[in-house]
């Protein structure tokens, strides 16, 4: 019996050999990796799961981060693309800051800038709701890499010293920068993967300036009263969350609900002066919200508020949009909305 089924099965394989490879190439082909990323409707994320503040005051509604929905294109997925209406191709090159960066190099600098949203977001929530916070730490990462530079120098390394001038700010670099002349080359300490190493970097002159070719950020870790943790995981990154951590920390700091019970979405950049910048990717941010039933989405000003406007009136949404430029202004809307 056994041998009947294997003669059966053996040449129904033989008769069959030549469609089995046609598909199996045909399915490696559709899932090969190409260099573009597919962007659809996004989702949210509650900021309670993702920070917690020591004693912090419970709100009846939510604040939410949204997020963009991101594949890896395929030749399927991109095929695809062109026939839903709601997925966008981004290629490689909309990421890349410059011509030689990798995707690695790209999710490292977006980590980095996660981080600097954090810690903008502390600094804007803690002054607001006038508690205390001081800078513990501060790490200088090196987020950009321009062509012209030959030297091993990566996004990731931390910079430590210049010219044997250990960096307290970022003074200290840019005065070894403007006390060289252009064809100089500057002594850099770096650290990388917790280990120092010493390289050297060109002063050169770019775009009518001095410069060396990188970009570096102050990255501050912060002692805070009361105390703060995040749990963002590691997939997460980007800085467009900001405006949202910042009003979701000062929600936890203070005894006032500023939600009054309603799911409050949205997106945008924070500076440490409480000023609010564009993000890419707005719509889909938008499309995620109206998906989970927000009562609210914060959008910030300029194409990014415009470009809301305009779908909500189109999709005929029913969600309420502010429009952000500060904390302060969304602060205000938001009390003005809850008095209505």
């Amino acid at each position: 019996m056994f041998n009947k089924f294997y003669v059966s099965f053996k040449n129904f394989i033989k008769d069959n050999l030549f469609t089995f490879v046609v598909l199996l190439l045909f399915a490696i082909f559709m899932n090969y990796p190409l260099d573009y990323s597919i962007y659809t409707s996004g989702g949210t994320i509650d900021v309670n799961d993702r920070v917690v503040v020591s004693g912090e005051y419970k709100s009846s509604g939510s604040l939410n981060l949204a997020y963009v929905s991101e594949l890896k294109a395929t030749p399927f997925t991109y095929l695809l693309s062109y026939i839903l209406p709601s997925w966008d191709r981004i290629s490689l090159e909309e990421y890349q800051a410059s011509d030689n960066e990798t995707m690695d190099d790209i999710e490292k600098r977006a980590r980095a800038y996660l981080e600097l949203s954090k810690q903008s977001a502390i600094k804007v929530a803690y002054d607001y709701a006038d508690k205390d916070f001081n800078i513990s730490n501060t790490n200088y990462e090196i987020v950009y890499v321009d062509n012209s530079i030959k030297e091993d120098i990566k996004i990731g390394d931390i910079l430590i010293s210049v010219n044997n001038t250990k960096i307290n700010d970022m003074n200290t670099y840019k005065n070894a920068v403007a006390n060289s002349k252009i064809g100089d080359y500057i002594k850099l300490e770096l650290k990388r993967n917790n280990k120092i190493i010493e390289r050297k970097i060109k002063v050169q002159h770019i775009n009518g300036e001095k410069l060396t070719g990188i970009m570096v950020l102050s990255l501050y870790e912060y002692d805070t009263s009361p105390k703060i943790e995040f749990k963002f995981k590691n997939n997460e990154n980007g800085s467009s969350g900001g405006l949202m951590l910042s009003l979701a920390i000062y929600n936890k700091l203070t005894k006032e609900d500023i939600t009054k019970g309603l799911k409050i979405v949205g997106t945008g950049t924070i500076d440490e002066d409480g000023s609010v910048g564009e993000i890419d990717g707005v719509k889909y941010k938008l499309m995620g919200a109206v998906k989970v039933n927000a009562d609210i989405f914060i959008a910030p000003s300029g194409d990014n508020y415009e470009e809301c406007k305009k779908l909500i009136k189109e999709k005929k949404y029913n969600i309420k949009l502010i429009e952000a430029k500060t904390f302060k202004q969304v602060l205000d809307e938001l009390e003005d909305i809850n008095n209505a």
